[in-house]
């Protein structure tokens, strides 16, 4: 395998694309206009960078957290939905953790670990297996059966890259499993999310992407039709990832307002999802891992967990980002021009939805 194959590869692991191609730790900001009077809500806030943690981010925006009902897909220990999900039970009424079938132990064990550091935390567990249609169903309707609003999703959850797999329903296992099954649950849980809308509040959707996702444009047209022989694991990955970026715009686009999705890329994170021995050694050959399997810092700008949770708080939370409903985010700001062209079609965009809800046989209803 050639070296930058290799090394994009390995990048792209999990939720962890260190840029392939834009630079990852470079952030966009706001534009600046010197004639502009200052906002007061900018000013009410801290600034964030590339070194925000995901405490910091929950500390500062404890009064929008405060009250909130919040489900986030794949919460085991050592990941960045489990840090988000422990800095935000610090404030919120009700923090949802997922975990699929073969799961059940490790969700218990971090539902514990919650509890044990917020001892008055209402921490509720849900199995969840995305790459199952059947199961999102069932999960989606015990999420139904919730007597509270969801006022945030976080599609967090990813499949692992690697070798071509498909899933029980027939999908590429990674465009299953952190689209299409997400996809069917967020469509399913929709009037949960609706009914935490008031005057003064707009329940969000946050999907955690990739920068990954600029490397391969999608063809929404393919999604029914895996084919083993063009399989390549990057751009598998990176379709899923552009599925992610284009969904986030198009929910905040078809809802009118009523509900708000974001996408973004949390930074290159050494956790579990690419902890695997084929990884491992792919890491090294890539020089991105030293020989005994540790993050080489002096390769790769990496990210401790506490960092990269933080832009996925800052997409749950942070009221700035109420006037730029569908924006993609890096480093804890708005970096829509970092989206590739591809990712940023909505004609691409609004094909993917139609036939997303072809797919899985459920329609949208805002």
């Amino acid at each position: 395998m050639p070296i930058h194959v290799l090394v994009t590869y390995v990048l792209c692991l999990g939720h962890l694309s260190l840029g392939c191609g834009i630079n990852a730790r470079g952030s966009i900001t706001p534009s600046y206009h010197p004639n502009k009077p200052p906002d007061p809500l900018e000013m009410s806030y801290p600034t964030f960078n590339a070194d925000t943690t995901a405490e910091e981010v929950a500390t500062a925006f404890a009064d929008q957290i405060e009250g909130k009902n919040v489900l986030i897909t794949g919460t085991s220990l050592n990941g960045i939905g489990f840090e988000a999900a422990r800095v935000i039970a610090k404030y919120a009424h009700l923090v949802i953790i997922t975990g699929y079938n073969k799961e059940r132990q490790v969700l218990e064990l971090t539902r514990a670990a919650l509890e044990k550091e917020n001892p008055k935390a209402e921490i509720r567990p849900l199995v969840l297996d995305l790459s199952s249609l059947e199961d999102v169903r069932r999960a989606a309707a015990e999420v139904n059966a919730y007597a509270e609003p969801i006022h945030v999703l976080v599609n967090n959850a990813a499949a692992a890259i690697g070798g071509f797999k498909l899933t029980v329903d027939g999908f590429e296992s990674q465009i299953g499993t952190d689209h299409i099954g997400p996809f069917l649950f967020t469509a399913l849980i929709a009037p949960k999310i609706l009914a935490a809308r008031t005057a003064t509040f707009t329940p969000r959707v946050v999907f955690v992407s990739s920068s990954a996702h600029t490397y391969q444009a999608l063809d929404p047209e393919k999604l029914a039709k895996p084919d083993p022989e063009s399989y390549a694991p990057v751009n598998a990955y990176s379709n899923a990832k552009t599925a992610n970026v284009l969904t986030a715009a198009e929910i905040s686009r078809r809802s009118k307002g009523q509900i708000k999705g974001y996408s973004l890329h949390p930074g290159f994170i050494f956790t579990n999802i690419n902890q695997k021995e084929e990884t491992i050694v792919l890491g090294k050959q890539a020089g991105i891992l030293l020989p005994d399997g540790t993050p080489n810092h002096e390769a790769v700008p990496w990210k401790s967990i506490p960092v990269g949770a933080a832009t996925t708080v800052t997409a749950a939370f942070d009221p700035r980002l109420e006037s730029v409903p569908g924006a993609y985010l890096e480093d804890c700001v708005v970096a829509n021009k970092k989206i590739a062209p591809h990712a940023a079609d909505p004609d691409v965009a609004a094909k993917l939805w139609d036939i997303t809800e072809g797919l899985v046989g459920v329609k949208f209803n805002f």
